[in-house]
């Protein structure tokens, strides 16, 4: 990575920062996350508008479309807190990956129909771009869509689609006779059939989508899906990175706490060298993922002409580090750390979840060498 100035915290900030922990105290309980586990949909309507009056919403949205025009660093701030609550519901589909997308496909038109809705509240969205066991976007895209004069029709599926059950509407990343093309599919359109997946981490709903002749429609140019795609996927990686990054430091925190309560022969076991051991190398890592994450939203911010191999090296060291730390936060807590009713199993399954959902820490480590010539 490049040399940079110190990441410097503005009052603005601080204060953004402090809002948001107050609402995911208020709404991200323990108990609170377990009941949105249970639903298909993930979706506190609460929580979900009081983000949107605060502007969280609306983060990422220029305010020409009723946004706060915000960047990177200050959704990195939101995101880390989030991460730290383990907050389930559509913000990173809704809030991070459309309005990013819309950004880099520069339709106007569909950027003042759907940015405004979402940074109200009123509108939940989604990307649907992964098809098979793809992380990032497929080699060959199976998925197509064709016209009939002006009427635009897609066919094919998506897999491990994020909030599919709770969106109502759909960015599909398609293949045309002109190249690969991003088309808007709303939610009750014929022909397409959402199914719930069930995965590792009940906090983070995913599902597939199937699509047989379903009318969509065109967002921004034909041939330009795959770049459009790659630049919000970059985009919304940083806000990712963030949210591993104040989760796996909260996990640290837990491990701790618990190491200095738990007593066992007599003493605190946070006295004995091996839990200290333990506990001393997971700070390690969750302080160097959030130097990490905050770097890269400094990179992106200023656009800095090594942004791209910075991402890389961020996403892959944020992903190891959550789950290293969220795997040894189990072992620190010991028997009860496996338990369903206890919580580390939830950052585990959190930080497994996020270490493959925008490309596993192998194809980052690649792209990254491949960023720098290597």
């Amino acid at each position: 990575m490049r040399a940079s100035a110190p990441f410097s915290v503005t009052d603005e900030q601080r204060a953004l920062r402090s809002a948001v922990a107050d609402v995911m105290a208020r709404h991200c309980g323990e108990a609170q996350v377990r009941a949105l586990m249970a639903t298909g949909t993930g979706l506190d309507r609460q929580m979900w508008h009081e983000l949107a009056a605060m502007g969280l919403t609306g983060l990422l949205i220029a305010e020409e479309y009723g946004g706060a025009g915000a960047g990177p660093v200050e959704m990195g701030i939101a995101m880390e807190e989030m991460g730290r609550a383990l907050s389930v519901g559509p913000f990173l589909s809704t809030a991070v990956l459309v309005p990013s997308l819309l950004a880099e496909a520069g339709d106007a038109a569909e950027c003042a129909a759907v940015l405004p809705r979402i940074a109200a509240g009123d509108l939940i969205a989604t990307v649907a771009f992964t098809e098979d066991d793809s992380a990032r976007l497929p080699a060959t895209i199976a998925a197509s869509a064709g016209a009939i004069g002006d009427a635009w029709h897609v066919t094919g599926y998506k897999h491990f689609v994020v909030d599919g059950q709770a969106a109502e509407l759909f960015y599909v990343l398609a293949g045309t006779d002109s190249g690969p093309a991003v088309f808007a599919v709303d939610a009750g359109a014929a022909g397409l059939d959402v199914t719930p997946l069930t995965t590792v981490d009940p906090t983070r709903k995913l599902c597939r989508l199937q699509f047989v002749d379903t009318p969509a429609r065109l967002v921004g140019r034909l041939g330009a899906g795959v770049e459009v795609f790659t630049a919000a996927l970059d985009r919304s990686a940083v806000a990712l990175a963030s949210e591993q990054a104040g989760a796996a430091r909260r996990v640290v925190e837990m491990a701790t706490e618990y190491a200095k309560t738990r007593y066992q022969f007599g003493r605190a076991i946070g006295s004995f060298q091996a839990v200290k051991h333990m506990c001393a190398d997971m700070l390690l890592e969750a302080e160097s993922a959030v130097s990490a994450a905050r770097f890269i939203a400094g990179s992106f911010a200023e656009q800095a002409p090594s942004h791209i191999a910075d991402l890389a090296l961020a996403q892959a060291f944020c992903s190891d580090a959550f789950v290293f730390v969220a795997a040894t936060n189990i072992q620190v807590h010991g028997g009860i750390g496996f338990t369903w009713e206890h919580p580390a199993h939830l950052y585990l399954r959190r930080a497994r979840s996020d270490a493959q959902l925008l490309g596993s820490p192998s194809w980052h480590r690649e792209r990254y060498l491949r960023q720098i010539g290597a």
